[in-house]
């Protein structure tokens, strides 16, 4: 089955330095229809003003993680980890037992613009953990790139949850294909335009797939996408 979930639809906020689109329910939006699905809780687009950020704040119990769409964003956080993440790069971090960490536009003359995902875990109170790399996803496109796993194979990030999140950059007319390991998935267009058995789907767009076996993506001018594999 699958079901979608446009952009436009999304739950908004706007602070003035924080211009931010929910695919879920969030802080002051909610929507008892949007809750998450399965184990994917968080899928935020956020455009950040130069120069501003999240100071320093809590979390536990939760694996969280940071896809760069432009711009560039400094990260701190209180078991030593930090980096500056660009385009290209996935940050991910296991909250476990608790962990503080603030987040920031690198630049202060340009916006960032970011995907935070936070996916519910499947062990609670872990050793709270910090990863952060570049992966070929553009470099190597028409295909889908293992970024983050629950077992960490084939070099992915290890996330304590039922899920696994791929990535694929799909150049004008080309096609790309997954089969699914688990019996549910969540896409979401991070930019340009894909086609999805027959509907075409622009950037913010979201599908909730469940007991489909396997997806076909097109593009016809190219377009960027993440991919979740969940139980």
């Amino acid at each position: 089955m699958i079901t979608m979930r446009p952009a436009a639809e999304r739950g908004h906020a706007n602070h003035g330095w924080l211009d931010a689109n929910f695919t879920f329910s969030f802080a002051n939006y909610y929507d008892p229809k949007w809750m998450g699905f399965r184990a994917l809780r968080v899928i935020n687009d956020d455009i950040v003003a130069p120069g501003r950020g999240f100071g320093m704040h809590p979390h536990d119990n939760m694996e969280i993680l940071t896809y760069m769409i432009s711009g560039a964003f400094a990260h701190k956080d209180s078991t030593g980890g930090a980096g500056t993440i660009t385009p290209g790069e996935l940050q991910h971090m296991s909250a476990g037992t608790g962990v503080y960490h603030s987040e920031h536009n690198a630049s202060q003359t340009e916006e960032s613009h970011s995907l935070q995902i936070w996916i519910q875990p499947n062990q609670r109170n872990v050793k709270p953990g910090y990863n952060q790399r570049r992966f070929r996803v553009a470099e190597e496109p028409n295909k889908f790139h293992l970024l983050a796993s629950d077992n960490g194979r084939d070099d992915s990030f290890h996330m304590h949850a039922d899920a696994d999140l791929y990535a694929a950059v799909i150049e004008p007319g080309a096609t790309v294909a997954h089969t699914f390991g688990k019996p549910y998935g969540w896409l979401h267009v991070v930019r340009g335009e894909v086609s999805l058995a027959g509907a075409k789907l622009k950037a913010g767009d979201g599908v909730a797939l469940s007991n489909e076996e396997a997806i076909t993506l097109t593009s016809r001018t190219g377009g960027e996408v993440l991919l979740f594999d969940l139980d």
